[in-house]
């Protein structure tokens, strides 16, 4: 009827009640779903509150990635009758079919708000997405209760993956490569990085995660990680292995004299700040001696890099004995490091200093 919306759909059942999956052209999505809007109170709607940061990433992910892009399926509710049509009165043919409901029913998303803003936003400046779909699991609404209650058991078992993870699995984005990269082509890291976990028990044999070596790139070679041009993967690779040599308790670690919880334990440079904190230093080792930088690094075997030296880490990378691994501590690391190697600091560090001491005042 004109009056109708339909779609071509599978029938499912979950709980002894049918569901409907179907595809939506893209530029159906926005009219089509309803979200419930920032002005009513949490009670009130049953959803999640828009974040105004997520929505333009999903937007910009959709546009620049038009051609090789992903999305799950949106979740509706319809408020409305639901009349599906076999294909078939026996077999498989029974549940795939047209789902019809009235044009002016309500339909309301309990999950995948934010992909339906992205949408949005994205055919504004991709209008080829228009004519593309994107599968929608639709129920029967049975009221708010319900729909919050959905909204709860879809999110109650979702697990966002580990950095790590999704760094190793990432190849759109070149610092994630060039990690990765590196992870195969420097045999410490092959052997001591965890790749999948966001953090280290304390029995695990690995000493630093990939995201940590990651945001130690960052730091060395900016976000787009070419900050040397064509010779930025050939000198990190060079870098980790120059700075293997000189840290013999890597090199014990290596060798099996020492484990990676007793290295943890004990020494400062065993923790992803000081990881990032030499990030920052063989960046500017590469730019300030980009032909004998290596040399410099032989500073390292005078470095007490015990967490009992507290008059050279602590209010640095510690905080009363405990390992900081916050932003300003990087930078106070990287001046002991810098200093270490005859290299002057940075405005950054010496603003990290500058603050340090108003803290410790």
């Amino acid at each position: 009827m004109a009056n109708e919306l339909t779609f071509e759909a599978i029938r499912g059942v979950q709980s002894r009640t049918a569901y409907y999956t179907v595809m939506v052209p893209m530029k159906m999505v926005p009219r089509l779903f309803i979200f419930d809007g920032d002005d009513l109170p949490p009670d009130l709607r049953a959803q999640r509150v828009l974040s105004k940061a997520r929505v333009p990433q999903i937007a910009s992910y959709l546009a620049e990635n038009w051609d090789n892009y992903i999305l799950s399926s949106l979740c509706a509710s319809v408020d409305g009758d639901l009349t599906f049509s076999p294909a078939g009165k026996n077999g498989a043919l029974k549940n795939v079919g047209t789902l019809s409901f009235a044009m002016d029913a309500r339909i309301v998303l309990n999950d995948g708000q934010h992909r339906r803003a992205a949408i949005e936003d994205a055919l504004k400046t991709r209008p080829a997405l228009e004519n593309e779909t994107i599968s929608v699991v639709i129920f029967a609404d049975r009221g708010l209760a319900r729909s919050q209650q959905m909204f709860a058991d879809l999110n109650m078992n979702a697990v966002r993956p580990s950095n790590s993870l999704n760094i190793l699995y990432d190849k759109r984005d070149p610092l994630a490569v060039l990690s990765v990269e590196v992870f195969r082509q420097v045999p410490f890291f092959n052997r001591f990085l965890e790749l999948e976990k966001k953090s280290l028990s304390n029995r695990t044999t690995k000493l630093y995660t990939l995201s940590s070596l990651q945001q130690a790139h960052e730091w060395m070679v900016g976000p787009a990680g070419d900050k040397f041009g064509e010779e930025t993967v050939s000198f990190v690779i060079q870098y980790w292995n120059a700075l293997y040599g000189v840290l013999e308790d890597w090199q014990r670690l290596d060798g099996g004299s020492l484990n990676a919880h007793d290295l943890r334990q004990n020494t400062v440079h065993a923790h992803g700040v000081l990881l990032q904190a030499f990030g920052i230093l063989g960046g500017a080792l590469f730019e300030s001696f980009p032909t004998n930088w290596a040399d410099k690094l032989q500073a390292f075997t005078a470095v007490d890099w015990s967490r009992r030296n507290a008059e050279l880490w602590e209010g640095r990378v510690m905080n009363e004995a405990r390992m900081n691994g916050q932003r300003r501590s990087v930078l106070l690391g990287a001046a002991v490091l810098f200093e270490a190697v005859g290299l002057p600091l940075e405005p950054r560090m010496k603003a990290a200093m500058d603050a340090q001491t108003q803290v410790a005042a």
